[in-house]
């Protein structure tokens, strides 16, 4: 090949690999702000009065009924109803009961021992505990491959609350839950779908919770009604565990 066209050749190409550098940038930049186009700024914001509201609550209770969804080998997906109990004291004491179809298990956590127990099968364990419910949580999710149920309460107006990692943010409208008046809001964050009515005025609780998982072809949900109790009171024995006679102690697999 010629010198002079070898010159023309090289450049082309260089011109090519240039235009193509800003088209892949250009069309990067038109997806982030497509992407970004999605996030209604007043949802966000009622996000985030909710989770500094629930960030002032010490000692509060939540009773809440709950549908979950699980996928059969075949793709089918069926629904199992349920109940949970919450009853915290911050910073460093819960009591959870989850109830469903199918199970029932108890988290107690009293600053210094994390205890899970199926009353059912009559086995526990129990092991040292970090210092704050965060803590705990996040270890028990990491460590142990347990998450409790709304854990999201307990994220909320924090710096873990996931906020950055919202794609999709849009305000749905009035609804009414538990009698109380509130708005829903429906978010998207990674593959999940989740939606959050919140109550209106100067006490923005949550009301209903719904989660979906958008990785799965059947897209199946976890479902979630809350009735609140804000001023509840506990003393020291309600996050203790004390075995029954014929418990047997077992060890938590971690992972």
């Amino acid at each position: 090949m010629h010198k002079s066209f070898r010159k023309i050749f090289r450049s082309t190409l260089a011109l090519l690999a240039g235009t193509t550098f800003l088209a892949f940038a250009e069309a990067a930049i038109g997806a982030e702000k497509s992407e970004k186009s999605n996030v209604d700024r007043d949802a966000l914001a009622a996000l985030d009065k909710m989770g500094a509201h629930l960030r002032t609550l010490e000692s509060f209770e939540i009773k809440t009924d709950t549908l979950t969804d699980s996928v059969l080998d075949n793709g089918q997906k069926v629904q199992f109803g349920g109940t949970a109990q919450y009853k915290v004291r911050r910073p460093n004491s819960f009591a959870v009961t989850v109830s469903s179809d199918r199970k029932v298990r108890q988290f107690l956590y009293d600053g210094k021992h994390f205890t899970v127990f199926s009353s059912r099968m009559g086995y526990y364990a129990t092991v040292p505990a970090k210092p704050t419910i965060r803590e705990m949580m996040a270890t028990a999710y990491d460590k142990f491959k347990i998450e409790l149920p709304l854990a999201d309460l307990f994220r909320w107006g924090t710096e873990d609350d996931r906020r950055d990692d919202i794609t999709s943010a849009v305000n749905v409208g009035y609804a009414k839950i538990n009698g109380v008046d509130t708005d829903q809001y429906a978010f998207r964050e990674g593959k999940m779908d989740w939606q959050v009515w919140i109550q209106r005025g100067d006490k923005p609780l949550p009301q209903k919770i719904v989660i979906t998982d958008t990785s799965d072809n059947a897209m199946p949900e976890f479902g979630a009604v809350l009735h609140w109790t804000t001023a509840a009171k506990f003393n020291d024995t309600t996050f203790a565990f004390n075995p029954p006679k014929d418990a047997k102690q077992i060890k938590i697999a971690s992972r």
